[in-house]
């Protein structure tokens, strides 16, 4: 099979993504649009920027969505309304730049281990996540629930299950999942697999979330990837990455329709 792969195109990195993209018919997954000061600065520029840049590539397109601060689901209504409205505002944006997907993160509270603060948690965010994948659906939009630090893929399984949303899914950060939980992989595949669409992938060093080459790291992408690739849904993957040379020497891990 193919894999569906595209580069993460940062601030600084886009005309390099793009390139590389256009050499091996890859996709794109824009970052521009999780900044405050692009979303609050002249973000329609952009936006007719980055239509202008991104004609030419014919692979997928995603987005990553605000994460900043934001807090899906707080128990505070003036911070879930202005986290809905930044959320709102993305997916307005990807819907005008013909971006079929964006990723959120579910940032749960980690720090708080209480059974009580995660049922109240999930009972907000089933609401919270219920209007937003409405709002999705009405402008022909996918969101992707990201883990970031989440300990298990029930946190956001739980949600999306409740939801029960076409237009709500999960997108697996394999990094995340190996650096803040203790659970094994299999299981973050099992629980999350009828609902991911989309996958973050990288390498670190075992201790710290740096983004880095496929090769470069603790995880073994040789072992990982035929697991991913046995996913039911066929997700998309982004090589989130820091530096396109890393995005490149990962390449060859991966299937690619040109070679």
């Amino acid at each position: 099979m193919v894999d569906r792969v595209l580069l993460s195109a940062g601030l600084h990195n886009l005309d390099d993504c793009v390139s590389l993209a256009l050499e091996h018919h890859l996709g794109i997954e824009l970052m521009a649009f999780a900044y405050p000061h692009i979303l609050d600065g002249h973000w329609e520029q952009v936006v007719d920027q980055y239509r202008t840049l991104l004609a030419p590539v014919d692979g997928s397109l995603t987005m990553h969505g605000p994460f900043f601060d934001m807090a899906p689901g707080s128990i505070d209504q003036r911070i879930n309304q202005l986290t809905a409205e930044r959320y709102q505002h993305a997916l307005r944006i990807a819907a005008t730049l013909g971006v079929p997907l964006v990723v959120f993160h579910a940032n749960f509270l980690v720090s708080i281990r209480t059974d009580d603060y995660r049922r109240s948690w999930q009972e907000r965010n089933v609401k919270f996540w219920s209007d937003m994948a409405d709002y999705a659906h009405r402008l022909g939009v996918v969101i992707a629930i990201e883990n970031m630090w989440e300990f298990d893929p029930y946190i956001i399984s739980d949600v999306l299950r409740r939801v029960d949303h076409p237009n709500l899914r999960a997108c697996l950060d394999v990094g995340h999942a190996h650096l803040f939980s203790q659970l094994p992989f299999e299981e973050w595949l099992a629980v999350l697999s009828p609902q991911i669409v989309h996958l973050h992938i990288n390498n670190n060093p075992g201790d710290n979330d740096f983004h880095q080459s496929l090769h470069d790291g603790v995880l073994d992408y040789r072992h990982l990837l035929p697991k991913l690739r046995s996913l039911p849904n066929a997700p998309s993957m982004t090589l989130e990455m820091d530096r396109v040379s890393d995005m490149a020497a990962s390449l060859d891990l991966l299937a690619l329709g040109d070679s």
